[in-house]
Formats: structure tokens, C-alpha cells, sequence
């Protein structure tokens, strides 16, 4: 496997690993919107709220994604670190704005 291969093996990994992630996300995301519909008056405000934060949390996610898909191979292994830190990041905003929930 040359170089090139693998750079793009790795890339297209990553790229996976982050679709799966969004899908759950958003599973996550429709179970929560899901609660909204059956949740009394007074929390259905608060729960709307974090909902909406958890759509931006996903959208910054998916546009990050966008990203690294569109890059060059030479700009990938740039690219690669910065994606990994916003991802981690942006997976902890998701998970602390979740477990409001739980």
C-alpha cells in the first residue's frame, strides 16, 4: 500500500467513525425531542432549550466533518490533530448538555 493509500485509508476511517458518531447523536437528539412532546408545560421550555443546544453542538460537528472531507490529501494530515481536538471537544459539549437529561 503506497503512502497516498494509506493517508486516504485513514482519512476515510475517520470520516466513518465521525458519520457513526452523528448518527447517534441524532438518535440521541430525536429520543430528546421525543420527551419534549410529552413533557408538562413548565419543563417543555428548559428542555426545548437544551435541545437546541445539542442541535448546535451537532451542526458545529457536522460542518467539521465537511471539513475534513473536502480537504487535500496534504492539507488531511494538517488537518488531522485539529479535527481530532474539535471532535473530542465537541463530543464532551454533547455529553454534558445529554446527561442534563438523564
Amino acid at each position: 500500500m503506497s503512502e497516498d493509500d494509506q493517508k486516504m485509508s485513514e482519512r476515510d476511517q475517520q470520516v466513518e467513525k465521525a458519520k457513526a458518531q452523528l448518527d447517534q447523536w441524532n438518535a440521541e437528539i430525536d429520543k430528546l425531542k421525543a420527551q419534549v412532546d410529552k413533557a408538562q408545560a413548565d419543563n417543555r421550555a428548559k428542555i426545548k432549550q437544551q435541545l437546541e443546544e445539542l442541535r448546535a453542538q451537532r451542526d458545529e460537528a457536522e460542518a467539521k466533518l465537511k471539513e475534513l472531507q473536502q480537504a487535500s490529501d496534504s492539507a488531511w494530515q494538517d488537518m488531522k490533530s485539529g479535527f481530532d481536538k474539535a471532535w473530542d471537544s465537541i463530543g464532551q459539549a454533547f455529553e454534558k448538555a445529554m446527561s442534563r437529561f438523564k
